[in-house]
């Protein structure tokens, strides 16, 4: 029998308009002032501006920090936990995309405690509490709202990761409403980022399990029933909440069975040339499942018919790599950029994206298949 613990955010509410009660939560958890972390777009768009009158109804008073970035630099997170301070919050609610809710998450253990940020980077290092954290995400992509995880860029261009049961939240809010009228072209990436969580989980080397199998399998007949949908209707309610369920339970499952090699190599796309994280996940990841294939191939199969129904009943070997070829012509499907070179990546930068990614060991040691310098040079030369 295997071994494994599982862990997740404690409370989720999955509901139109949900994040109308988000004041009633806080004052549930005897918050006074929180801090609430979003980026311009969203305060723009109107998006957030339920939860931020359920939280005045609920007598809750507000300091919004609305500076949050793509790929959210150290010293973002840091400046905000300043303001903060300042602001004397003790609660933490976000309305926004992956970096939002991840600025977010750090935010609210950074607040109560004295360690600094640089000795959280890695698996398990937090030391203390969190303040009450509250957590609404308006793309169904990075599944944060349910992740331990916040990534964090450091320096110019590098990216690490701090890991800790401490970043789960207290509730997840899955309110279709927020991602109501999201472009194609986000809710695309998005989406296969969230199915690109799914197949990582499911493969993943050391820690995939009954039920995070469960939680991809799920995720993945949601996420690829609903992705068309919501890309060319995009106020379908329905497509929009499935696709949001589906990227939480691929969120839940990657939380416990790490994601891989594409997660590895496209990091380093979003460092350099500030490509969004999603996209990045989707220009590499047919030729990380290809060269994956001879360890995971049986995987692949299993998951193939799911995501793609036309290829059920086919022998293992063509489902596995139909699935990639599905992939491939997704991405055009879907309207989306395919190659390297369409984001500004040429050809002699490279070995220099190879060297980045061999640098995130957290993420490659569960890849099925072993990746080395000369593969990842390979994978990034095909894409190109």
């Amino acid at each position: 029998m295997q071994s494994f613990s599982f862990q997740t955010t404690r409370s989720v509410l999955s509901e139109l308009g949900a994040s109308a009660k988000i004041g009633e939560i806080m004052a549930g958890r005897g918050c006074r002032k929180v801090a609430f972390v979003t980026d311009e777009t969203i305060l723009r768009m109107g998006l957030a501006q339920a939860a931020l009158d359920s939280l005045q109804q609920a007598g809750v008073a507000v300091w919004v920090f609305s500076k949050v970035v793509a790929d959210p630099p150290e010293a973002m997170i840091l400046g905000a936990v300043e303001e903060a301070r300042a602001e004397q919050v003790d609660g933490v609610v976000s309305v926004g995309g992956g970096s939002s809710l991840d600025t977010a998450k750090l935010l609210a253990v950074l607040l109560n405690t004295d360690q600094p940020i640089a000795a959280m980077y890695g698996v398990g290092q937090v030391t203390g509490e969190r303040l009450p954290l509250v957590l609404a995400p308006t793309t169904a992509g990075t599944g944060s709202e349910v992740t331990p995880i916040s990534i964090v860029t450091t320096g110019a261009t590098e990216k690490k990761g701090v890991v800790a049961p401490q970043l789960l939240p207290d509730w997840a809010i899955l309110d279709a409403e927020l991602t109501l009228g999201l472009p194609a072209a986000v809710t695309a990436a998005t989406g296969i980022d969230a199915m690109v969580h799914a197949i990582e989980a499911y493969t993943s080397k050391h820690k995939k399990n009954l039920v995070s199998d469960c939680l991809a399998r799920q995720a993945l007949e949601l996420l690829g029933g609903n992705i068309r949908t919501a890309c060319s209707s995009p106020n379908d309610r329905e497509a929009r909440a499935n696709m949001l369920l589906g990227s939480m339970l691929a969120g839940m499952a990657f939380a416990n069975a790490p994601v891989a090699a594409v997660h590895a190599l496209a990091y380093p796309l979003g460092g350099h040339f500030h490509v969004p994280h999603g996209l990045s996940n989707a220009l590499v990841l047919p030729y990380v499942l290809e060269f994956n294939m001879p360890q995971a191939q049986t995987l692949y199969a299993e998951l193939a018919p799911i995501i793609f129904p036309e290829l059920a009943g086919k022998p293992a070997a063509a489902q596995a790599e139909g699935m990639v070829a599905a992939f491939m012509a997704l991405g055009p499907e879907l309207g989306m950029q395919t190659r390297l070179s369409e984001v500004g990546v040429s050809h002699n930068q490279l070995p220099m994206l190879a060297e980045d990614a061999m640098k995130q060991t957290r993420l490659l040691v569960n890849n099925p298949r072993e990746m080395t310098y000369a593969a990842a040079l390979s994978i990034y030369q095909q894409a190109l």
